[in-house]
């Protein structure tokens, strides 16, 4: 099930990003990509943001990746919703902020101009566990070992 999990977080390039700070609740629309083996995933953001102030100060996310596009209509039912929980972590030695830069850059081009301004920073989740809602009641639920 794991496999299936991480195919589908490969697979997708849009989440939900949801951060907390003092107790309230942040969510944003984020284009992402992950790495390899699938254990971190990449997105960025501009330092003064409400989300990178949450981050910095409470480093635990949710991620939710689903499948709506694919089942409108009558098919919403067959969807497939996941929650990946994980941990910021800023990205400290250059040659690996280098390259996640250009792993997002490979899979999003767009954000080209948005990576170029000063302020923007590419940011690494660790993934700590995924939860897999396929349908309405099919739950699966696998912790990644640290």
């Amino acid at each position: 099930m794991i496999e299936l999990m991480k195919k589908l977080a490969k697979e997708k390039d849009i989440c939900v990003l949801a951060t907390v700070s003092g107790g309230t609740p942040h969510c944003s629309l984020m284009a992402y990509t992950t790495d390899d083996e699938c254990s971190e995933i990449y997105m960025a953001t501009h330092r003064a943001t409400r989300k990178f102030k949450n981050l910095m100060e409470n480093p635990s996310v949710s991620l939710l990746i689903d499948t709506r596009e694919e089942h409108k209509g009558s098919h919403r039912p067959e969807a497939k919703a996941m929650t990946v929980s994980g941990a910021f972590e800023r990205l400290e030695d250059n040659q690996k902020k280098a390259w996640a830069r250009a792993r997002l850059l490979g899979r999003h081009p767009h954000l080209k101009e948005f990576l170029a301004d000063p302020d923007a920073e590419v940011i690494c989740i660790k993934i700590r566990s995924f939860l897999l809602l396929d349908g309405l009641t099919d739950a699966h639920f696998e912790e990644i070992p640290e």
